[in-house]
C-alpha cells in the first residue's frame, strides 16, 4: 500500500494505491471514513455509483485500463475503477491500478479547490476510452471492407463477437458514469469543465452506440454472405445431380445381367444410348438457361 499526501492552496488531497484488505479498517478510522464504502472501492467489478453523505460525497468511476487489446468478456477486463471520497476541504481516491494520469497530478496543477481535480481525474479517465472507440471503429470499418469484397477467409465469426461485447461493456460502464456524473453537484466556477466532461461522455456513448450497430449489422451481413455462398455450393451440386441423375439411370438399366434385353444384341446400340443420353443433357441444360438457373 502506498499514501501519498498533496497540499494544495485550499485543500488536501490523500492517494491510496492498492491498499490492502487487512487495513480498510484503519484506513476508514484514520480518515473519518465508512467503512463499507471503503469495501466497495475495493471490490472487484464494481460499477460506478454515487453516495451523498453529510460530511462527504462518495464516487465510484471506472477507467478503461485493458492495453492487451484481448478479447473482453466482462467489466473487470475492460477497466479498474477509483474511488472518491471528497468534501470542500479534503478529497481522498483509491484505486488498485497505476494510472499515468494520477501520477502525473502536482502542486503545479494548481487546482483552486477539490472539485477542479475531481472534475480533472474524472475528464482523464473518460479520455482513456476514447482510443478504444477509435480502435474499434477502425476495425469495424476494415472488416466490413472484407465481408463486401467476399473474402470471408479473413473475417472471424468470434472476433466479431468479442468486438460486440466489448463495444456493448464499454457502452455500458459510459452510460452508469453519465448517470453518475449528472448527480454530482459544482460551485458556478467549475460549471465549464463539468459541461465539457458531460459532453465527451455523451460523444463516446454516441460512438459506441453506432460501433455497435454497425457490428450486429456486419453479423448479420456476415452470416447472410456465408449463408449464400453456402446456397451457392448446394445449387452447384443440384445442377450436377440433375445433370448426372438421368445418366446414371440409363447406365444402370443397361448394366444389369439380364439374358433378355434386345438392345445388347443391336449393331448400333451403344451409340443410339450415348446419343441418347447427350440429347438429354442438351435438354436439361436448356431448360435450366430458360429458367434462369445458369
Amino acid at each position: 500500500m502506498l499514501i501519498s499526501q498533496t497540499e494544495f492552496n485550499n485543500f488536501t488531497w490523500i492517494d491510496i494505491f492498492n491498499p490492502e484488505e487487512t487495513k480498510l479498517a484503519a484506513l476508514a478510522e484514520e480518515y473519518g471514513l465508512e467503512y463499507f464504502l471503503i469495501r466497495d472501492s475495493l471490490e472487484r467489478g464494481h460499477l460506478p455509483k454515487i453516495e451523498k453523505l453529510r460530511d462527504y460525497t462518495f464516487v465510484i468511476l471506472r477507467a478503461f485500463s485493458n492495453q492487451k487489446k484481448g478479447r473482453i468478456t466482462n467489466v473487470n477486463e475492460l477497466s479498474n475503477k477509483i474511488a472518491f471520497f471528497y468534501n470542500e476541504s479534503k478529497i481522498i481516491s483509491i484505486h488498485r491500478a497505476d494510472f499515468q494520469f494520477i501520477r502525473n497530478i502536482t502542486t503545479e496543477n494548481n487546482f483552486e479547490n477539490s472539485e477542479q481535480l475531481l472534475l480533472h481525474i474524472i475528464n482523464k479517465m473518460i479520455e482513456t476510452y476514447s482510443e478504444s472507440a477509435l480502435d474499434l471503429s477502425e476495425k469495424i470499418d476494415t472488416i466490413e471492407k472484407v465481408i463486401f469484397l467476399r473474402d470471408l477467409k479473413k473475417v472471424s465469426l468470434e472476433d466479431l463477437y468479442f468486438q460486440k461485447s466489448q463495444t456493448r461493456i464499454s457502452k455500458k460502464v459510459l452510460q452508469l458514469t453519465q448517470h453518475v456524473i449528472h448527480e454530482i453537484e459544482v460551485i458556478e466556477s467549475n460549471k465549464i469543465a463539468y459541461q465539457d466532461i458531460k459532453d465527451r461522455l455523451i460523444n463516446l456513448i454516441l460512438t459506441f452506440d453506432e460501433v455497435s450497430d454497425d457490428s450486429n449489422n456486419l453479423m448479420n451481413t456476415y452470416l447472410s454472405v456465408h449463408a449464400q455462398k453456402t446456397n451457392e455450393v448446394m445449387k452447384l451440386l443440384t445442377v450436377f445431380s440433375a445433370f448426372f441423375l438421368p445418366l446414371t439411370f440409363i447406365a444402370g438399366i443397361y448394366g444389369m445381367n439380364f439374358k433378355h434385353m434386345p438392345e445388347l444384341n443391336g449393331t448400333y446400340s451403344y451409340f443410339v444410348i450415348i446419343g441418347l443420353m447427350a440429347i438429354l443433357s442438351i435438354v436439361i441444360f436448356l431448360w435450366f438457361r430458360k429458367k434462369k438457373i445458369l
